[in-house]
C-alpha cells in the first residue's frame, strides 16, 4: 500500500480522467464537473491533462486543459498517456462512473504506484468502499446506520437463492454501473432470470435487494475537507416515490415533503456517513424514506461527483465541482470563496427562497419497439431545470421547455389513455399529463395517490392548477373594471368624457 496524499505545493501537473463516449445516463451531465475542475487546476497554475474522447464538450475545447487526449478512458490508454506524461496526480471523481471503475483497476493493478501518481481528493478505498455492496454495508453497519437489505451476487444461482431468503419482490443491480444499468424488479423467479442475466452481462456483480417501491426518494449533497469540516450544500426531493430512477424522476430543491426533523435526521445521517467513509471532496447520499413513519435506508452513496451535483450546482450558485478540486488539491473549506457569490465563504450552506424543478427529457418515439415504461434503468437523454417562486410556477416552466410541444400541465394536445389507471400504476415518460387526464376526468387526490404512491402534496399542488383553469373556462373574455378615479383621470388626460360604470375589455 502506497501513500496517495500529496501537499498542494508539490503538485505541478494532475491527469484528469473524463466522462468517455457519450451514451444515455453517461458523458454530457459530467461535462460540467469536469469543465469546473479544470478551470480550478488553471487557477492554481497546475498543468492540466485530460483524457475525454467526445469532442462535443466544453472540457475538450481548445484551452481548457493544457492537453487533451482524445481517447477511451480505459486502464491500457490510460496507462499509455501516464507513462509519456507522468503527472503528479490524478482526478477520478470527474468522469461519472467511467472514470471511477478505470481508477480504481489502475489502483488495483499497481500502475499509479508504479508511476507514483497520487490520488487526490477522495481516497481510493473510499470509493472501493462505496462501490462494492458488500464494503458498502459493512461500513455503514459500523456506525449502525440503516442499510437496504441486499446480497451480493456473482451468478443467477446465487441471486435466485437471494431472492427466496429475501422474499420477492425484490430489485436487481448492476455493482460498478451508472444510471441504474441493468437494474429492474421482479415479482417471481421467472422476472429474475431475465433481469439478472442481463445485469449480469454488464458487471460480473450484482446485488439482490428487498423492494421498498413507494417510498420517498431523497438526496442530499455533501461537501467535506482534509480537515474533516463538512456541510450539506442542497438537498432534493423526487416528485415520484422510489422505483423510478432519480435520472427518470422529477425533481424538486430543497425538499417539499420533509418536516423539520425529517430534513435535519436525514442531514445528520449524511455528515455521518461522509466522515466515516472518509470522503474527501464532494459526494451524493441517497435514501429511502417511509413516508409513514421514520424508518429509512441508505440506498446508495456516490463518492464522486454526480448528475445530481449539476443540478446541485446550478440549483444552489455553489460551485461543487469547482470547490471538491480545491478541496483534492489540499485546500479547506474555510480556505475558498464562493467563485460565484464572490463573497461568501466555501464553508457557507446555501439558503433558498426559490423552488428548482428538473424534469427529464426522452425521445422514445425515434426508437422502435422500445418499452414506455420507467423503472430503475435510466433512458431519459436530457433534462430542463425550471426556477419559481412555487412548486406550480417552476413545473409549469419546466413542461413548456422539455421541447415536445407541451403548454404545461394543462391546455396540451389530446393524449389518447386507453386505461387511466394502468397508466398511473404502471409509469411512462408521459405520466405526469396521464395525472392532468386522470384530474379532468374527476379522479381525487387520494386516488391518484393510492395508484402512483406521489406525495399527496404534489398532487395537491397540481390539483390545484386544475381548479384554476376550471375557474377560468367559465370566463368568454377578460374584462378589467378601473376604479372610478383612475378612469376620471384617464379621461381627463385624454379629454374625454368619464363612464366610470363601463368596463375596459382587454
Amino acid at each position: 500500500m502506497y501513500d496517495t496524499t500529496m501537499t498542494n505545493d508539490k503538485i505541478k501537473k494532475v491527469l484528469l480522467l473524463g466522462s468517455g463516449a457519450l451514451k444515455i445516463g453517461e458523458a454530457g451531465e459530467f461535462d460540467y464537473s469536469g469543465s469546473q475542475a479544470l478551470k480550478a487546476l488553471k487557477e492554481e497554475g497546475i498543468e492540466s491533462i485530460l483524457i475525454n474522447p467526445n469532442i462535443a464538450t466544453v472540457q475538450t475545447s481548445e484551452g481548457v486543459a493544457n492537453r487533451v487526449y482524445f481517447l477511451p478512458v480505459t486502464p491500457f490508454f490510460v496507462e499509455k498517456v501516464i507513462a509519456k506524461e507522468r503527472p503528479d496526480g490524478i482526478l477520478l471523481s470527474f468522469g461519472g462512473q467511467t472514470a471511477l471503475n478505470c481508477g480504481v483497476a489502475l489502483y488495483q493493478s499497481g500502475v499509479l504506484e508504479k508511476y507514483n501518481v497520487k490520488v487526490l481528493g477522495t481516497p481510493v478505498q473510499a470509493i472501493m468502499d462505496t462501490e462494492d455492496r458488500e464494503l458498502f454495508v459493512e461500513k455503514l453497519d459500523e456506525i449502525n446506520v440503516n442499510t437496504i437489505k441486499s446480497h451480493a451476487c456473482n451468478t443467477l444461482d446465487e441471486a435466485r437463492k437471494a431472492a427466496a431468503d429475501l422474499g420477492y419482490p425484490v430489485i436487481i443491480r448492476a455493482a460498478y454501473a451508472l444510471g441504474g444499468l441493468g437494474s429492474g424488479f421482479c415479482d417471481n423467479e421467472e422476472e429474475l432470470n431475465v433481469v439478472g442475466t442481463k445485469a449480469l452481462s454488464f458487471s460480473p456483480q450484482i446485488l439482490v435487494e428487498k423492494s421498498l417501491k413507494g417510498w420517498k426518494e431523497v438526496e442530499y449533497e455533501v461537501v467535506r475537507d482534509k480537515y474533516d469540516n463538512c456541510i450539506t450544500v442542497c438537498n432534493m426531493e423526487n416528485f415520484d416515490p422510489l422505483g423510478i430512477h432519480t435520472g427518470e424522476s422529477i425533481v424538486v430543491a430543497p425538499s417539499q415533503t420533509l418536516s423539520n426533523r425529517d430534513y435535519h435526521k436525514l442531514r445528520e445521517l449524511s455528515i455521518k456517513i461522509i466522515r466515516h467513509i472518509g470522503i474527501v471532496g464532494e459526494c451524493n447520499v441517497q435514501y429511502a424514506y417511509d413516508p409513514n413513519s421514520e424508518d429509512y435506508r441508505v440506498i446508495e452513496v456516490n463518492a464522486r461527483l454526480s448528475r445530481s451535483s449539476a443540478l446541485a450546482s446550478k440549483a444552489t450558485g455553489y460551485p461543487l465541482a469547482f470547490v471538491a478540486a480545491k478541496l483534492g488539491l489540499g485546500y479547506g473549506l474555510f480556505e475558498l470563496k464562493n467563485s460565484v457569490t464572490k463573497t461568501t465563504s466555501a464553508f457557507f450552506e446555501p439558503a433558498l427562497d426559490y423552488i428548482v424543478c428538473k424534469i427529464p427529457r426522452w425521445d422514445l418515439g425515434k426508437f422502435q419497439g422500445v418499452d414506455r415504461e420507467l423503472g430503475s434503468s435510466m433512458k431519459s437523454v436530457g433534462e430542463v431545470m425550471a426556477i419559481g417562486r412555487t412548486f406550480e410556477e417552476a413545473i409549469q416552466k419546466g413542461l413548456r421547455m422539455i421541447g415536445q410541444g407541451m403548454h404545461g400541465f394543462l391546455e396540451n394536445k389530446v393524449l389518447q389513455v386507453p386505461d387511466i389507471d394502468k397508466a398511473l400504476h404502471e409509469p411512462t415518460d408521459k405520466r405526469i399529463f396521464v395525472i392532468s387526464k386522470a384530474m379532468k376526468a374527476g379522479y381525487t387526490v387520494e386516488q391518484i395517490h393510492e395508484l402512483t404512491k406521489i406525495d399527496k402534496w404534489f398532487l395537491e399542488k397540481l390539483k390545484g392548477i386544475v381548479d384554476t383553469d376550471n375557474e377560468l373556462q367559465q370566463y368568454s373574455k377578460v374584462e378589467c373594471r378601473w376604479p372610478s378615479r383612475l378612469t376620471h383621470w384617464l379621461a381627463n388626460s385624454l379629454h374625454r368624457p368619464t363612464t366610470s360604470t363601463s368596463p375596459t375589455t382587454v
